[in-house]
């Protein structure tokens, strides 16, 4: 999940420089839920293996 958040973020970059900015939002957007997604699982899992 990380993984995949690393690449759209680096999607967005170059997008950005390359003045593609509607394609560097949505990479970001979609860069930024998989951040989100990937603490929570990252969360849960820690504590479900301390009960």
């Amino acid at each position: 999940m990380l993984h995949y958040a690393i690449i759209f973020l680096v999607i967005a970059l170059i997008a950005a420089v390359l003045g593609f900015t509607g394609i560097a939002g949505a990479a970001s957007n979609i860069a930024w839920i998989l951040f989100v997604v990937f603490l929570i699982l990252a969360i849960v899992s820690f504590f479900r293996k301390r009960v």
